[in-house]
């Protein structure tokens, strides 16, 4: 897919652009700069149903202590695009920050379509400081108000006719993996060392992410979306870090698979209450546990009895060892990854699964109910991803909660679903009763 990115200085729109483009509120957008720290990336589906990847950029030369790892950021995530929008403030005028950005762009060689951004009034475009813009020397502006959707459109149009045709053959579609946990654990460090590339900005500065930070590469042949999402704490510390959770929370739930990244000398339940959100949206979980190279001979079993006990309600959980700094596990990281996404989807054929019934329930009958035993009738897998299987019965309110116990290790030790989240729903033939169970 061909891929697009929004470049400028700070404040000029860039982030409005962006969500009105993707169609959605996907990056945080507040009137102060340095909002924006990494490069997020999103889909544009056109009129036609063409597509494009679209890239929001941090500004550039802000002149803050987030101007070099955010230029470095900007510069690593163009060198790939086919198209660079150039976002100047419409109403404003040329500045020397427009400057510094229009000369580097005409460093890096690649196509450039300038966009002025908060032209909500045609009237702008008739003063001099619009004018202005033509001195860049990218050609005549494309006005656009993003929050008015003026000349968005437009704009859409204009990139798909400068933009390579596309290639016959369908892509594969990747792996999201959404790389969760507390702040400052280091999520990004080990975003940045799976991919083997200064992808995100890494600081040791609480809130340092902001934003759900998509990281596109490929591992083993797969297609991966790595996704760094700011850290979440119990409570937020202003509306950034609030809007910031929503959007760690959103791209959770948009995730195909959870890495939770913790540390092993800070644990505590703020662990397993972010495992748990995952899970109850059906997402698998592989335990990272980072700076295990911080971790001496003498520490280990130790380490491990403390994780054994603060991770067992999730023991089901993979895990593993993993260290940023010297790339230890992280090959193995990514491999559970993909065989949990496999798992996730995997069908169980109605013939092969109503066999395992009828081993099951010879095994251990199922209970009475005064003297009325529950039936299971037939069951059959409905969906994956969660895997969610429906078991008919002839009274759903007989069913007991050892029974439902009973059937879910079956499931898991039987069918292969130890590893992953998995669903149950228990309904009476005549649909009057039902029972969920995940």
């Amino acid at each position: 897919m061909a891929r697009v990115a929004i470049v400028g200085r700070p404040n000029v729109g860039k982030s409005t652009l962006f969500n009105r483009l993707v169609g959605s509120q996907e990056a945080i957008v507040a009137d102060q700069p340095g909002v924006t720290r990494d490069v997020k990336e999103g889909i544009v589906v056109a009129d036609d149903d063409r597509t494009f990847t679209l890239l929001d950029t941090g500004g550039l030369w802000s002149g803050d202590r987030w101007e070099r790892p955010i230029q470095q950021r900007v510069e690593a995530a163009v060198r790939d695009v086919d198209l660079i929008l150039f976002a100047v403030d419409g109403r404003e005028g040329l500045t020397a920050g427009d400057q510094q950005v229009a000369q580097w762009l005409r460093q890096l060689g690649k196509p450039v379509l300038l966009v002025a951004t908060k032209v909500d009034d045609p009237r702008h475009e008739e003063r001099a400081e619009y004018f202005e813009l033509y001195g860049l020397g990218f050609g005549e502006p494309l006005p656009t108000a993003a929050e008015h959707a003026r000349g968005t459109y437009e704009l859409i149009d204009r990139v798909l006719e400068l933009l390579p045709e596309p290639a016959d053959a369908p892509e594969e579609e990747p792996v999201r993996v959404a790389v969760i946990g507390r702040p400052n654990v280091g999520k990004s460090s080990l975003v940045n060392a799976l991919v083997g590339d200064e992808r995100v900005i890494v600081a040791d500065v609480p809130g340092t992410t902001r934003d759900a930070v998509d990281v596109s590469f490929t591992f083993a042949g797969r297609p991966f979306v790595l996704v760094d999402t700011a850290g979440m704490r119990r409570k937020d510390a202003d509306d950034l870090e609030y809007y910031a959770r929503i959007r760690s929370e959103a791209a959770l739930r948009r995730s195909d698979v959870v890495v939770l990244v913790v540390d092993p000398f800070e644990l505590g339940d703020h662990e397993l209450r972010l495992a748990n959100l995952a899970l109850d949206w059906g997402k698998p979980v592989v335990v990272a546990v980072n700076k295990w190279d911080l971790v001496t001979d003498e520490q280990l079993e130790p380490f491990r009895r403390t994780l054994d006990e603060a991770l067992a309600p999730i023991a089901f959980a993979p895990r593993v060892y993993t260290s940023a700094v010297t790339d230890f596990g992280l090959h193995e990281l990514l491999a559970t990854a993909i065989r949990l996404y496999d798992t996730a989807r995997k069908r169980v054929p109605t013939g092969e699964l109503n066999a395992w019934l009828e081993a099951w329930t010879l095994r251990q009958p199922p209970p009475n109910f005064k003297g009325r035993p529950l039936k299971l009738l037939y069951a059959s897998q409905v969906d994956v991803a969660p895997p969610t299987f429906v078991f008919a019965v002839n009274h759903a309110e007989f069913l007991t909660r050892p029974y439902e116990h009973y059937l879910r290790n079956r499931i898991r030790e039987d069918l292969g679903f130890a590893e992953v989240p998995f669903r149950m729903v228990f309904k009476e033939r005549s649909g009057r009763g039902k029972r969920v169970r995940t």
